[in-house]
Order: structure tokens, then sequence, then C-alpha cells
């Protein structure tokens, strides 16, 4: 027989998160909210929310915590804390390891957007996207990380996941409401990731991206009604639908498990396709096709 494992393997609960620790940063609404809810119904014992409000902590706290078919004893915590400050960060840390001697798996969420039109762009606005969007970040993956390293290993290494967008990945908006900040931001927190994922893919943790398209939330629904609301724009996505709940709760449990074990420094799109889409010719075929 080779040396090397080849032989057809069971893999059993290969989705599953039974017994693990998440920190959820922007965890009390919108895709934090979400992926809160799809790692505590995959089996995570305890999912620690953040963000700068107590109340929205609280109030998404106890909407998790209702949730049926959690594991026994599984629960959602509230640590509310301003990410955005590198104090803040600092307390995030020393309050979830009050009650863990580890985390398992850090969705870095957290973020903000601003729009305004190029030639009145606030200087201020811009540094804080900038700031929060990635200075944040890497100040939470690099204090979170003696915790996450307490625990992984080669066969079962801890995760990192970062909220990107595909504003990171072609343009983003402009106009009015140019988001010139934001989408420099999240092409920042791809290349992050990149960087985080060979520095500590040898610390057993690894560190991929999300690029969400449009999810209806409260960050996106401004910019939903000034494009013509959620209809128009699902219109022109391929899979012509906005991204739902499942969408992204379904990606960020599979970057968690044993199924992702050996993707790492990838960025995975979630947006039907829509940033594929864009530009004149395929949108002229894809209305000839429409047609049809």
């Amino acid at each position: 027989m080779s040396k090397y494992d080849t032989e057809l393997k069971d893999f059993p609960n290969i989705f599953s998160l039974k017994g693990k620790v998440v920190v959820v940063t922007g965890g009390s609404r919108g895709l934090g909210l979400h992926a809160a809810s799809g790692f505590l119904q995959a089996g995570a014992s305890k999912v620690y929310i953040t963000s700068r409000k107590a109340s929205a902590c609280n109030e998404a706290v106890e909407a998790l915590n209702a949730l049926p078919n959690l594991s026994p004893g599984a629960k959602a915590i509230a640590v509310p804390a301003d990410s955005a400050k590198f104090s803040g960060v600092e307390h995030l840390v020393k309050e979830v390891s009050k009650t863990t001697d580890h985390v398992d798996i850090l969705f870095a969420n957290a973020g903000a957007t601003w729009g305004q039109e190029f030639d009145t762009h606030p200087d201020d606005a811009f540094a804080k996207v900038m700031d929060l969007n990635v200075k944040s970040v890497f100040n939470t993956v690099r204090l979170f990380a003696p915790l996450l390293q307490k625990k992984g290993s080669i066969e079962d290494p801890s995760r990192v996941i970062i909220t990107a967008s595909v504003a990171g990945i072609g343009v983003g908006t402009l106009g009015k409401n140019a988001t010139f900040g934001y989408s420099a931001s999240k092409a920042a927190a791809i290349h992050l990731t990149k960087n985080l994922a060979v520095e500590l893919g040898p610390r057993h943790i690894l560190v991929n991206s999300i690029s969400p398209g449009f999810f209806p939330s409260k960050m996106t629904n401004g910019l939903l009604d000034l494009s013509g609301g959620a209809d128009t724009i699902a219109a022109k996505n391929p899979s012509l639908k906005l991204g739902k709940p499942e969408d992204i709760a379904g990606l960020v449990v599979f970057l968690s498990s044993r199924a992702s074990s050996h993707i790492n420094g990838a960025n995975v799109v979630v947006d039907g396709g829509e940033v594929l889409s864009r530009g004149g010719m395929v949108t002229s075929m894809q209305g000839e096709k429409a047609k049809l």
C-alpha cells in the first residue's frame, strides 16, 4: 500500500461546528447576525456577539438564544465593544477571555461605509472607513491570535474569516453617494487576508475572506433605494435575486468546518455572479437573452 493516504473515507459531520467557540464582530445585525445564527445552528457552543451598542448586542443575543434546535448548553453571549478603537479591541479580548481559554473561529465582520461625491468627500470620513475596515481588522486578528492558537492544529486549524466586498474587486458606488474609502478598504481587506494567511498558517490558523454583493441590510438599504429598489437590483443579477441570510450563514459555516481545512488565503465571492456581469457587452447580452 502507498505511504500516501488515498483510501476512500467516510466523512461524518463534515460541516459540523460542534463545541466550537466563535467571536463575531459587528454581530448584532445584518451579515454578522446571519452568520452568528449559522454558527449556532451548526453546533457551536459559544458565540460571542460584539458591536458598539450594548442594547443591540443584547437584542441580538436574545434572538439567537431563542433559535430552535441548538445544541444543549449552546449560547450566544453579548460583549459590547467599539472595534474601531484599539482599546475597544483590547476590552473585547479581555471580556471574552473571562469565560473561555480559547477561540476556534473569529469572524471579523465589523465595518462602515460613507457615501459622498468626489469633490466634497471629507478627509475624516475616508480615514474613519479605512480605520475600521482595515486597521481594526488587523488589530482584532492580532490580539485574538493567542486564543486562536491555543487549540489550533494541523488536522483541526482555527479559522479567521474577514468580511470584504465585491466593491473591493470591481468599482464601487460612484456619483453623489460615492464610496471611495469603502471600496479601497475592502480591496485592502482582501490583500490583508492573503498576508495573514501566510503569516498565520504555520500557527494553525487559516485566514480567508468573503466578498458579499448586495444583501439587504441597514448598511445597504439606503443604497438599494437610491438604485431603484431591491427588485431593480435583483433583475440585473445573473441569478435574478439578492443575497439571503442563509447564503452568508452557509458560507461562513463551510469556511469554519472540516470541509474547508485546506483553504487558506482565499476570497470567496457571494453575489450570484453580479460582479462578473458588470460591463456594457455583458449587460447587453443579458438584455437580449431576457427578450427571448
